[in-house]
């Protein structure tokens, strides 16, 4: 048998419009008037309490009815009302009678301002607050909620003088305990009897928390009706916050059938929340003076400070237990093994905190359980239903089968679980399981409100008439998890997900860094690429006054480009590490005198420069080789350039440039942008030092970098680099031509780099230039029309040209690779091309490339 709330259904309870009963309880009355202050409706007996003999009626002017001081009174009070549920009152007052002394509630509630009032109780008014001041102290100090709320009991009993008074406890399904009771002794105690959360219907429990305060003085009293029963508008007055509403019919049946003639409520409210009440009964009518009801209320609200203090200081009890439980775990599981290998270690070191019967863990789909637990296909089918939960939610659940189907398959074994999510996406978790436990509930009277049948065949639901102890038998439940574990376990989720973040499998932990080192070199390379276009973009801007015409134009960028590809070339071909200065010198030579190299010679120990200073030191020597071949030593047969590397007594590199043998220097008449590159980029760049002179036998010029962008080459560094050259000057396989050269086929998945290279083939006198983007076009034009040479892109987006390569080979057609990858230059000679092509290449590349192929 469950512990679910009995059949039938209660909700008719719930919807009952108990705060518009349209009457009130005899000992006192009340007024509502409109902010006009005319009075809208009035209690039958509003002039008797008065003791006026002034009729009343609806439509009259309050002033009409009351004393001028009294309504300055009331008006004052009404000023004084800040909360939309506040109440003031006012004890003591003459309202319409000088000999009449009352004391009043006021609040304002759907437009209108209710006024009540009752005898006013001049003994009461000043024993009230002398009682209540040492029952107050006595409630400090106390630590424990239970020893707490049993004193508490005793003093609001001695306070209010009724039979019996209870702290009434809700629990989290809504179901309600005793758990503190000060009673007489010939009465029977309802001491830890639970009660159904029936009994205090949902709008009753709303109410509870608007209006702090229940008195129901005399059960047999008659109610007082108020009139009209219904305003102009057609809705009765809204009594929520009225101290003397009337009672349902069936509360007042209720508590005959208790045996109670008087009843007293006083909420108790934790954080916002209605935690319980105090009820008070009373075995015969009692009607309690308004001020020492006020006593009560205070009483109340003091005792509340002091019970959410106990809680807390409880919670935080809690929370240094499980903090402890964290640095535990912590040193357990600190070793690198999974959660789901560490489930024995987690079960012996939570089972002192939260006791179990089994426990589970399930991360990234794998399965393991310890003790008392589904089978991993009987977990398997709870998935689903675990992750349609609120995300990183802990849920104690003593009755699962009842929230999930697929629990039935194993209720018999397991029927409570704590569930811990440790993962948002996937769902991972870690479950504690308890037993089905058999248990016995003492429920105060049975919990099934009875159904009677009417004349007319109506149903009605009556309340219960025997409040004896009534025990059920529950043996499909676990024991409740209770607030404290629920607590433990959330900062156990806390840890778990720490554990799982530090202790994670080495693969996965190599997949983060790996990620990450991706990202950094996607920011890296972004950032370089970005660098790269905007001082391509300065070349392109500030060489355009140097050229007259578009070839000269073309032919201007273009070097400055291929001098920063080189460069860049030979930084990549060390990782992004300084690279040596004599072989950039050398690729600049080469491009300019392929064959005449002897007439250039370079002195002194090679030195590495580093990536930031080896782009600017290309661009420099790059424009001292252009005006070299253009108008210096090296623009004849002659003329010889000597290029010296030394260091200072700084140890700064210093260049020293000198040309011989070629014509009359002049003195250059007007200073273009390759003027400003050789004098100013390594000053403003490097912060080094630059100077040229324009020497009648010869440009001489010196250059100093400085030496916190250098690194000596050492003998091994040498050694290396003649075993790299060695093995790039081994013959490579190449194709024949016969006859004169016609036809070359272009792979390029880059459309405008296919257009560029022929244009540049057809200037050159490539008749037939067919072009493919991709590797299945390419070998289609092969088989439709055999090239006498080839240009091959090698990285074709998602395919390289390998196979086009291998059918050339096969028809002995010679090849070129063409890349952007500098450093798989080696790599790629050995695939059988006769050149690889880097790129950025310019039509002076493809000439040379086609003179060799010719040659060849």
């Amino acid at each position: 048998m469950s512990l679910d709330d009995p059949k039938p259904d209660l909700t008719q309870c719930d919807r009952e419009p108990i705060h518009q009963l349209n009457t009130i309880q005899p000992f006192g009355g009340l007024l509502a008037v409109n902010s006009d202050w005319i009075v809208s409706h009035h209690s039958a007996n509003a002039a008797e309490i008065l003791k006026t003999s002034t009729p009343i009626e609806s439509g009259m002017l309050l002033s009409q009815i009351l004393l001028p001081e009294a309504l300055a009174t009331l008006q004052q009070a009404l000023c004084r009302l800040s909360g939309p549920d506040d109440v003031e009152r006012l004890f003591g007052v003459k309202l319409a009678n000088d000999d009449n002394l009352l004391d009043v509630a006021l609040h304002t509630i759907g437009g209108r301002t209710i006024i009540e009032f009752e005898p006013h109780d001049e003994a009461s008014y000043t024993n009230s607050a002398r009682a209540l001041r040492p029952l107050i102290g006595n409630l400090e100090g106390q630590a424990d909620e239970g020893t707490l709320c049993q004193l508490a009991a005793g003093h609001l009993k001695d306070l209010l003088g009724f039979d019996r008074v209870m702290v009434y406890k809700f629990q989290t399904d809504g179901t309600g305990e005793v758990i503190a009771e000060a009673v007489e002794n010939d009465l029977e105690p309802f001491l830890h009897l639970r009660y159904p959360k029936s009994d205090i219907p949902a709008q009753a429990r709303a109410l509870y928390l608007r209006n702090l305060f229940r008195i129901i003085s005399d059960v047999e009293a008659t109610p007082v009706p108020i009139e009209p029963a219904v305003s102009f508008d057609g809705h009765p007055l809204d009594l929520s916050l009225s101290s003397l509403r009337a009672v349902s019919p069936a509360h007042i049946e209720y508590l005959r059938n208790m045996g109670i003639a008087a009843s007293l409520s006083i909420s108790i409210i934790i954080r916002g929340k209605l935690w319980g009440l105090f009820a008070c009964h009373h075995r015969t009518p009692r009607v309690l003076p308004y001020s020492q009801r006020t006593s009560a209320e205070l009483f109340s609200q003091i005792f509340s400070l002091q019970l959410d203090r106990t809680i807390s200081e409880r919670k935080s009890a809690i929370w240094h237990d499980g903090r402890k439980l964290h640095d535990r775990l912590m040193a357990r599981l600190a070793g690198g093994v999974s959660l789901v290998d560490s489930l024995p270690t987690l079960g012996q070191a939570i089972a002192g905190i939260i006791p179990h019967d089994g426990s589970s863990a399930y991360v990234d789909g794998n399965y393991q359980a310890r003790g008392v637990a589904p089978t991993e296909a009987e977990f398997q089918a709870l998935v689903r239903g675990l992750n349609t939960s609120a995300t990183s939610t802990v849920i104690g659940n003593s009755h699962l089968a009842k929230s999930l189907d697929a629990a039935s398959a194993f209720k018999d074994r397991v029927a409570g679980a704590l569930i811990i999510p440790v993962s948002r996406r996937p769902r991972d978790y870690f479950v504690l399981w308890r037993k089905p436990l058999k248990q016995t509930v003492t429920w105060g009277g049975n919990p099934e409100k009875p159904v009677e049948q009417q004349s007319g065949g109506e149903v009605r639901l009556s309340p219960r008439k025997s409040f004896a102890a009534w025990q059920q038998q529950i043996d499909d439940q676990s024991a409740e998890w209770t607030e404290a574990e629920m607590q433990i376990a959330e900062s156990l989720r806390v840890t778990l997900l720490e554990v799982i973040l530090r202790v994670t499998d080495d693969a996965v932990r190599e997949l983060g860094r790996a990620k990450e080192q991706q990202e950094l070199l996607i920011a890296e390379l972004n950032h370089r690429v970005r660098n790269i276009l905007n001082l391509i973009r300065g070349l392109i801007s500030q060489s355009r006054t140097e050229a007259s015409e578009v070839d000269g134009f073309i032919d201007l960028i273009g070097g400055r480009v291929s001098a920063l590809a080189k460069a860049h070339d030979n930084i990549t071909r060390e990782n992004w590490n300084p690279a040596p200065l004599k072989e950039l010198i050398g690729a600049e030579a080469e491009a300019f005198f392929t064959g005449k190299e002897d007439r250039i010679v370079v002195n002194g120990d090679d030195v590495l420069v580093a990536p930031e200073a080896y782009t600017v030191i290309a661009l420099v020597m790059h424009e001292m080789m252009t005006n070299s071949a253009k108008y210096g030593s090296l623009c004849d047969s002659s003329g010889t350039l000597s290029i010296i590397l030394r260091r200072d007594i700084h140890d700064d590199l210093v260049i020293e440039w000198h040309e011989m043998g070629g014509p009359p220097v002049k003195p250059p008449t007007r200073r273009g942008f390759g003027s400003t590159i050789i004098e100013k980029s390594i000053p403003y760049e490097l912060g080094g030092d630059a100077k040229v002179n324009y020497k009648l036998g010869g440009v001489q010029a010196e250059f100093i970098i400085p030496n916190r962008f250098l690194t000596h080459y050492t003998t091994a560094m040498v050694d290396a680099d003649a075993v790299k050259k060695m093995n790039n000057e081994q013959p490579r396989a190449n194709g024949t031509i016969s006859g004169e050269l016609k036809h070359v086929l272009l792979v390029e998945d880059s459309m405008i780099i296919a257009l560029d290279s022929e244009d540049c083939l057809r200037q050159l006198g490539i008749e037939t230039v067919t072009m493919a983007s991709t590797v299945k076009s390419a070998m289609r034009l092969i088989e439709d029309d055999v090239p006498q040479m080839a240009i091959l892109d090698y990285n074709l987006g998602e395919e390289t040209s390998d196979i086009v390569a291998q059918k050339l080979r096969s028809l002995n057609v010679p090849f070129a690779f063409a890349t952007g990858y500098g450093e798989m230059a080696d790599e790629l000679g050995e695939k059988g091309a006769m050149a690889v092509l880097k790129k950025p290449y310019t039509k002076d590349d493809i000439a040379q490339l086609l003179a060799n192929f010719k040659a060849g």
